[in-house]
């Protein structure tokens, strides 16, 4: 396992690898179950910019919106 920031294609060279599929640590669970798939559509430099944001913050992208979303529900609520 390494520490260093890899592309996606050195992710994926990585763990093309078995040895590199191995669990580490104990299983996680999420907190809630997610109840149905939503299909959502970016403009191309919109997505872009996700990936990077959830790339720097070491989450997929679908967690990243979910948070972002989460985020703004709740802001939402404290200004109404």
């Amino acid at each position: 396992m390494t520490n260093k920031k890899m592309t996606r294609q050195e992710e994926h060279d990585f763990y093309a690898d078995p040895e590199n599929q191995m669990p580490q640590g104990p299983a996680r669970r999420r907190n809630s179950k997610l109840t149905e798939l939503v299909p959502v559509r970016f403009p191309p430099d919109t997505l872009a910019k996700i990936r990077d944001a959830a790339d720097a913050d070491d989450r997929s992208v679908s967690a990243w919106i979910r948070r972002a979303v989460d985020h703004e529900l709740e802001h939402d609520t404290k200004t109404a």
